[in-house]
């Protein structure tokens, strides 16, 4: 059957199907009376190979993901020795030179595939960090100090009481494995690394598991030692793993194999399930043993006071892992970018929102310093915003910065940090930044409109004001004003586009002279030059060079000139002073004009 997901169309896999009726055929077959050691040891051998050969397939299918492909060639090569082992055995039992006992060469090719399995379920990436690491293991300690109960309790206990060396180091040894085998499915199914869904990870751990316990747990519960209930119980255990993996095939399958590990749980159940078992376990073993009042009195105490402890465990749990997953959620679509920065500068934790902002998954920003982010000159910037949230910790400050982004350029941000440095559970400072590019970008649009020639790029009259209001009164400026001679009939004889090239080729002419360079409207222009400034014939010729209107035809304008002197304070004079100066340069200039045009 198709049991991928639920809620999907039911459909019948034959693979699963197969093995579904096997199972049956088996029950049926040694329950009847025909099995008996050598049609154990066929099956045993049948139920390997094919964990070998779907292992083969999980291989195949999961092309371009290395550990995947590593684990399950080391499930491959566990299934061909434990074949190898069980076949050999196999052929004993046919030449009737052993029994159900298995051989040292059996147990020899069993231990190499089990350890192969170990090796490669250790060595698989473990994921989480820090915190969350350690309590993944811890609750994989948990569990795996149940899985010890059970086997001390199944397995060990009897053999170490009236077994013999051999048989109490043959029990030790395959405890120890279903160990190990625990350790590494644990970390698989705890981490959320592991190369296969939970479902089938969990079929697959128990029957790994029942391969230890299954025949002794049968036996104490129904009391009997029929070989055939006996070969059922250690057969069935064994079926649950192809089973596991054809489940797996089929899942990767209708899901794509490069669908990646799915997403890890922040807790596992598994330690309080454990719990419990161990608990019901407990009972079970007094009920066959004699206990006074006083014994069971204590041991039922200590199950209720377990089961109420574990529920509101669990019941917090729940309400953490809601309250987890709402967060995530707020956090995971919110518009703005939160960074938790530690007190040496680099980035702990970074939202979702770096990506749509930085250009950057947030995991890549993490362990980064803040500073390198930020541009050179906005560093002080950022400088001055820790030592503000220093001085007052506890309180907020923002401050707006520039951030680069993947392509290259930058980002401004409304950064607003509050430094929580002293609360032990953030230790750092944590930053909240909204992208303002756009409206950033347009302030600063309108800013220039605002101060600037639309047509020449030059200061307009604010802005030159602004400057001068601006200097330090102990500073000595020049201010030169210029007027265009000759301008008009310029446009009146190639048009207003040729006197819009003329004014932009005296606008690039006059922002040589250094310091700034206005247009006041029309044909006047004006310059602010820090320092005395006296050589306007430089001035006149500059703008006497003649200006191309198109590729064959020139023009040329002269200038008169004006220049005041003085200090910052006296810019109202010192512009009527040019001013002055300038249209009695234009007047001489027209009478000089008018005299040479004489007869």
């Amino acid at each position: 059957m198709d049991v991928t997901g639920v809620g999907r169309r039911f459909r019948v896999d034959p693979g699963l199907l197969a093995l579904a009726v096997a199972g049956v055929v088996l029950v049926l077959w040694f329950l009847a009376g025909p099995g008996g050691a050598t049609v154990s040891w066929a099956v045993q051998t049948a139920l390997d190979v094919s964990i070998a050969v779907v292992a083969w397939r999980l291989v195949r299918a999961t092309v371009g993901q290395r550990h995947a492909r590593r684990f399950w060639r080391a499930v491959a090569v566990t299934g061909l020795a434990c074949a190898a082992g069980d076949g050999y055995q196999t052929v004993l039992a046919v030449m009737h030179l052993s029994g159900h006992q298995p051989s040292p060469v059996q147990t020899g090719f069993v231990v190499f595939g089990m350890v192969v399995a170990m090796v490669a379920m250790v060595c698989h990436p473990l994921g989480g960090a820090g915190r969350q690491r350690l309590r993944l293991w811890l609750d994989a300690v948990t569990v795996l100090a149940a899985v010890a109960v059970f086997l001390w309790y199944f397995v060990l206990a009897d053999v170490v009481a009236e077994g013999n060396r051999a048989e109490v180091a043959g029990a030790a040894v395959a405890s120890a494995i279903m160990l190990l085998l625990s350790v590494g499915l644990l970390k698989l199914l705890l981490s959320g690394t592991a190369p296969f869904a939970k479902g089938p990870g969990l079929m697959a751990t128990a029957g790994v598991a029942g391969t230890a316990i299954a025949a002794s747990t049968v036996t104490l519960l129904t009391g009997t030692d029929d070989p055939g209930v006996i070969y059922v119980s250690q057969l069935l255990p064994c079926l649950l793993m192809p089973m596991a993996m054809r489940w797996q095939e089929l899942r990767m399958r209708r899901r794509g194999a490069s669908a990646g590990p799915r997403r890890r749980r922040h807790g596992s159940r598994l330690p309080y399930l454990a719990v419990v078992a161990v608990q019901l376990l407990l009972v079970a073993a007094l009920t066959t043993r004699s206990a006074d009042p006083q014994v069971w009195g204590v041991s039922v105490g200590a199950v209720l006071i377990t089961v109420l402890v574990l529920s509101r465990q669990m019941a917090a749990f729940t309400d953490n892992e809601r309250m987890r997953e709402w967060f995530q959620s707020v956090v995971q679509h919110s518009s703005d970018l939160t960074l938790v920065v530690g007190a040496d500068g680099q980035v702990r934790f970074a939202t979702p929102a770096a990506r749509r902002i930085l250009g950057t998954a947030p995991d890549e920003l993490v362990g980064a310093a803040l500073a390198d982010r930020v541009l050179p000159e906005d560093r002080p910037v950022l400088t001055e915003l820790l030592t503000r949230l220093a001085a007052e910790r506890g309180a907020d400050a923002d401050a707006e910065l520039r951030l680069r982004h993947t392509d290259g350029s930058y980002r401004w941000l409304q950064v607003v940090g509050v430094d929580l440095t002293g609360n032990p559970s953030v230790a750092a400072i944590v930053f909240n930044a909204r992208d303002v590019t756009e409206a950033r970008r347009l302030h600063d649009e309108l800013s220039h409109r605002a101060t600037h020639d639309a047509l020449t790029g030059l200061a307009n009259r604010s802005l030159l004001e602004l400057r001068l209001e601006e200097l330090p009164a102990d500073e000595t400026i020049s201010i030169v004003l210029i007027d265009l001679d000759g301008f008009k009939p310029i446009n009146d004889n190639y048009g207003h586009h040729a006197g819009d090239q003329v004014l932009v080729a005296v606008a690039d002419r006059l922002s040589v002279f250094g310091g700034l360079a206005a247009r006041l409207g029309g044909d006047e222009f004006a310059l602010l030059i820090y320092g005395d400034f006296s050589d306007k014939s430089s001035i006149e010729a500059a703008i006497a060079e003649p200006i191309w209107i198109t590729a064959t035809q020139r023009v040329q304008v002269g200038a008169s000139v004006g220049i005041a002197t003085g200090g910052p304070g006296e810019g109202g004079r010192l512009l009527r002073e040019a001013d002055a100066a300038m249209y009695r340069e234009k007047a001489l200039s027209s009478t000089a004009g008018r005299r040479r045009g004489k007869p």
